[in-house]
Order: structure tokens, then C-alpha cells, then sequence
């Protein structure tokens, strides 16, 4: 059943271009700001959830949470300097309880277009709801995932659901190979539960029933069950690379100082998925039984073993000559609900084994400080990351460089700063215009709704004030 989402425009360009289709100059007294959207709710981004953006023929499409935690896409044309959006493009089942007083972030969209210009979004779940039924791969929590699609190619004004994919899902995760088909990667449900993939090979109007990958597992050392994040990215030659972490899922009042249910997460694990053969293969090029178990993963996918440190989301890239990168986030328990701060490092494959480096930005283990980001291979002894950290009351967003492999990295241009503010943020663009390589949202302190900026090598793009007061 397709259910048609009417066409909700936040914002309106000018009258003259919406009739003209033609590019605006900038009046010199005309009023821009440098971010595209003012009604994002909560944490509206973040890299596990992915791509939040992609780029086709000069235009840059984005997506993030807004108002009742639905979601949201703009677009940008580079060529034109023109706005679209953003649009509504579903209507999320999280955020409409009004006794829930807080906001679930796991529902943020994820953005996809098939090569017949049809733009796809996957969105509003958190593990499905017990009154959807018996979960057959782990269990529940809330919301309801949900697939969206344009009504038309290239046209993101107007969408309509589609009954294509399980409720259960959680951190969509979506992925288009050059043949076209499509790969949707999330967990299965809440935090016990498998990591699937569903493939569709009509351009997403229908998918193959979901296939486990990372298996959910009690353990019996413990008063634990097994658990996983990862983060997938199409690789070469019809490959898919993954990268992904270990999760503590502690029993209510289990755990290190009965802290139950946290964040405790270790270890980097990085593994590929032959589409082509439906083969998945460690580095060494061994190939892995699935589902993967922990025991697995430990003995033939390990890239780091973290110890007592706890992770947080990382992503995967290839170099040049295929080999692996993985950056994940890496800091001390200091029995905080999330352990504590975690600085992003760097960890590659040289051949033959893997090379752990220390964190990005060394400052931020000094100042104990929180540092996200995602990065781009130039060679492979040549790493950028775009990092943000705090500089006091100051949040940063710039490059981290580095000529030496991940050895060492030092600050480059600096692409945006705000004061008394925090930053959410999105994974690169994968092959995104150099004006627009990521999806960030300011997060103020005493504002409920966040600014969204999309941030390139110049900054953030600008956009006129009156398209984005409503």
C-alpha cells in the first residue's frame, strides 16, 4: 500500500526563481545567513545514520530530523545557487506522544537515489513496538521504520510511503552498487537484536527478505547479551566494506558499578560482503561464516582490540591500492552513563597488518574533550579529517591533516566556529561537491530548535533569510 505524502514546503524560494528557474544574483543588500534550515529537533544527525546527503548532476541532497522527529530534505543547486525546500518528505510514528517528553533520536533519516532519479528515504525506527508483533530477530523498543520515496525523479517536493521493509528496523544504512541495485543495512530491532541487509534489484520498489549478518547472543560468562554498530560504504568491484564495534549490552543493574544498560562498547572489527558471490571475507581475504558471532569476530576480524577504553561510532573508507581505513572514537570508562569522552583515531591496513595511531587531535585527550568526524583518503599516506572538537567555549569544525599515514595530525582550515554551541554531525559525502562535503546542525544551549548548515572546503553555503524565516 502506498500512502502519498502531500507536498510541505518550511521554506519557499523566491517567487522569481520558482517561475524563472533561473539563478539569483546577491544584492548586495540582501540579508543571507550561512545555514539552510532552522526547525531540526534533537541530536537531527549523525554519521551512523547514512548517507545524509548525496550528490547527483550539480545538486546537493540533503536530509535530517525535524519538527515531531519527521523527516526533512532540502537541495542544493551548485550551478544555480538555488534552494529547494526543505519538504517533509514522511510522516515518523516517534515524536506525535505527547507523554513522551523526550526525543528519540534513532528515527533520523537516511538518503538514497536510484539510478532512475527517484530519491528514497528510510526513517522513524527505533526496534518496531510490541503491538507490531513478535520481533523474529531480537527484540523491541519503539517507533516504526518506514520507506519513503519521491513521486517523481530529481523532485523532492512531493513523497509517498512504501510497504517495502520490516518495522524493526534501527540506523538505516543504505547503499546503491553500479549495477544498481540496492543494499538497506540496519539492526534488526532494539539493542539485542541482529544486524541485517535487504537487497532490492528494482530500484528499491521492492526487497528481498532481510539476511543477518552480526548475530545477537546471550552470553553466559556474564549477565550480558552480545551486540553491534556498524557502518557500511560500498567498496571496489561489487564489494561492500564494513566497519563496526563490540556492545557490552549489560542485564539492569549488571555490570561495572551496576550501571546497567550504557553505551559500553570496545574493539574495531572491519570485514567485506562480495555481492557478487555473496561471499564475506576478512582482510586477509578468509572467508566468514554468517551470522557473525563475537567469537568470530574476535578471532578473524579484529583491527583493534580497545581493552578496557570504550568506542563510539566510527566509519570505513579504501585508499588507492584497496587497502582499509577505519576511524572509530576511543576514550577511558570514568564511570560516566557513556563511559566518558572519546577522541576520534585513526587505524589502517598497510598489507600485512594493522597500524593503530593515537587520536586525531591530541589536545582533546589533554582537555578530556569529545571529537567526531569522518575523513578522506588523498593517497595513502595522505589523511583528512573533518573533525569537531571544542576550543574552549568554542565548537569547531576543521580539517585534521596528515602526510605520514595517521602518524601525526595537524589542524588545517578551519570551516566553521561557534560559541556556546555543540555540533551534530553527518558522515562525508561520498563523491560530494568540494562546497558541500557534510550535513552539520548547531545545537545551542537553551534552544530547542537546531540550525542545519551543509559545510564545504569555503564554509557553510549561504542562503537568504526570508527563504528561511517561516
Amino acid at each position: 500500500m502506498k500512502k502519498i505524502i502531500k507536498p510541505l514546503s518550511v521554506m519557499t524560494t523566491c517567487a522569481a526563481i520558482l517561475l524563472t528557474g533561473c539563478s539569483y544574483n546577491q544584492p548586495k543588500n540582501d540579508n543571507y545567513v550561512d545555514y539552510f534550515a532552522d526547525n531540526a529537533i534533537g541530536n537531527p544527525l549523525a554519521i551512523v545514520q547514512h548517507p545524509a546527503g548525496i550528490y547527483r548532476d550539480g545538486i546537493t541532497y540533503v536530509s535530517y530530523q525535524g519538527p515531531l522527529e519527521d523527516p526533512y530534505v532540502a537541495s542544493y543547486n551548485h550551478q544555480t545557487k538555488e534552494w529547494k525546500g526543505p519538504y517533509k518528505a514522511g510522516i515518523s510514528d516517534m515524536g506525535k506522544d505527547p507523554s513522551r517528553s523526550k526525543i528519540d533520536n534513532h528515527g533520523k533519516p537516511t538518503i538514497l537515489m536510484d539510478d532512475l532519479g527517484y530519491i528514497h528515504v528510510f526513517f522513524g525506527g527505533h526496534g518496531g513496538m510490541p503491538k507490531h508483533g513478535k520481533n523474529p530477530l531480537g527484540n523491541t523498543h519503539y517507533g516504526r521504520n518506514i520507506h519513503a520515496v519521491t513521486t517523481k525523479p530529481y523532485d523532492i517536493s512531493s513523497w509517498e510511503e512504501l510497504d517495502t521493509i520490516p518495522v524493526f528496523g534501527t540506523y538505516n544504512q543504505a547503499v546503491k552498487m553500479d549495477n544498481g541495485d540496492i543494499y538497506l543495512f540496519y539492526r534488526h530491532g532494539a539493542h539485542r537484536s541482529d544486524w541485517v541487509y535487504q537487497k532490492s534489484t528494482d530500484h528499491g520498489r521492492t526487497f528481498e527478505e532481510p539476511v543477518s549478518f552480526l548475530k545477537h547472543k546471550r552470553r553466559d560468562d556474564i549477565k550480558a547479551v552480545d551486540s553491534w554498530y556498524a557502518w557500511v560504504e560500498k567498496g571496489r568491484n561489487g564489494e561492500i566494506i564494513i566497519g563496526y564495534d563490540y556492545h557490552v549490552c549489560w542485564d539492569g543493574k549488571a555490570g561495572i558499578n551496576g550501571r546497567g544498560h550504557t553505551t559500553e562498547r570496545h574493539n574495531a572489527y572491519y570485514m567485506t560482503f562480495d555481492t557478487k558471490n555473496d561471499e564475506w571475507k576478512n582482510v586477509k581475504g578468509e572467508q566468514l561464516p554468517l551470522p557473525i558471532t563475537r567469537e568470530i569476530a574476535d578471532k578473524k576480524t579484529l583491527a583493534l582490540d580497545t581493552g578496557e577504553k570504550w568506542t563510539f561510532n566510527g566509519t570505513v573508507h579504501l585508499d588507492s591500492s584497496g587497502y582499509p581505513h577505519l576511524a572509530t572514537n576511543i576514550g577511558k570508562d570514568i564511570g560516566m552513563k557513556t563511559g566518558g569522552p572519546k577522541q576520534t583515531t585513526h587505524i589502517r591496513w598497510n598489507g600485512s597488518k594493522w597500524i593503530s595511531n593515537n587520536a586525531v587531535d591530541s589536545s582533546a585527550v589533554t582537555s578530556n574533550q569529545d571529537t567526531r568526524g569522518d575523513f578522506i583518503i588523498k593517497a595513502p599516506q595522505e589523511v583528512s579529517f573533518i573533525l569537531e572538537s571544542k576550543e574552549g567555549s568554542d565548537a569547531v569544525i576543521s580539517y585534521w591533516d596528515s602526510k605520514d599515514g595517521g602518524t601525526t595530525f595537524n589542524k588545517g582550515d578551519e570551516l566553521i566556529r561557534r560559541t556556546n554551541s555543540n555540533w551534530a554531525i553527518t558522515s562525508i559525502i561520498n563523491d560530494g561537491h568540494p562546497d558541500a562535503r557534510m550535513v552539520v546542525a548547531e545545537k545551542q544551549k537553551g534552544k530547542a530548535n537546531r540550525k542545519v548548515y551543509l559545510l564545504g572546503d569555503n564554509g557553510p553555503i549561504q542562503r537568504l533569510k526570508s527563504e528561511v524565516d517561516h
